[in-house]
């Protein structure tokens, strides 16, 4: 079964492409990294893939509808790709309480849910009367990620999930991606600029250049290496 489906889509700035992608699926309980270096597209995939923008062509079919102009794809789907997705003028338990509103979720189920969490905010998230503001990055995308994660999404949309997370907190927030995902199912597309992160948990890699796919891998069959040279070499 598709989850998403890609159709010519483009994005265009002027007479510069950001993203191109002639045609790409992605299958229901899938999980895909997409990587690739600063200014490759990632964000701006996802911001598509979101209705956040529009694209200069094509379409993103979710559930068998176009996410451009319809609200069908946001009741199942949860993301989180940077600080403007929080509130920042609220705690991280009120933003909790806000998401699950959006969620059609009571105040004591969101408590429920965000316990799970518990280990992963390390106790500097929850219960420290501090605004979201106020809080580290690494903390800022604790919050995020938890209120995309807590409403148990069938689609799930992180950018750079693991970027200001200290090592402890990336093991922790790898267990959790594969443990939703083997248990629920769920849809996900991860990106990072890390390829050994995703290696970890990723069924699928694509590798994307100034907005086009230049590698579409299947783990653990394909070879990574072929990536680690394309890395290697921009570094040269």
């Amino acid at each position: 079964m598709t989850a998403i489906r890609i159709e010519q889509l483009e994005k265009k700035y002027g007479e510069q492409f950001t993203l191109d992608i002639n045609e790409l699926f992605f299958d229901a309980g899938s999980l895909t990294g997409i990587v690739g270096n600063n200014g490759a597209g990632k964000t701006t995939f996802f911001r598509l893939l979101l209705d956040l923008v529009q694209p200069t062509r094509g379409r993103v079919i979710t559930g068998r509808q176009s996410v451009a102009g319809s609200n069908h794809w946001k009741s199942f789907t949860g993301s989180y790709l940077d600080e403007g997705f929080l509130i920042d003028f609220l705690t991280p338990e009120e933003y909790f309480y806000f998401t699950g509103r959006l969620y059609g979720l009571h105040a004591m189920t969101v408590d429920e849910k965000i316990s799970k969490y518990s280990r992963f905010m390390g106790g500097e998230v929850v219960g420290q009367k501090k605004y979201i503001r106020n809080l580290s990055s690494g903390n800022k995308q604790k919050v995020g990620i938890v209120a995309a994660m807590m409403v148990q999404p069938r689609l799930l949309i992180l950018d750079e999930p693991f970027n200001y997370l200290d090592p402890s907190s990336q093991i922790f927030m790898k267990r959790l991606l594969r443990e939703d995902n083997e248990a629920r199912k769920t849809t996900m597309l991860i990106s990072s600029h890390n390829l050994n992160h995703l290696a970890e948990i990723c069924t699928r890699i694509i590798l994307l250049e100034k907005g086009r796919i230049i590698k579409d891998l299947s783990l653990p069959g394909d070879d990574l290496r072929d990536v680690e040279r394309y890395f290697s070499m921009q570094a040269d």
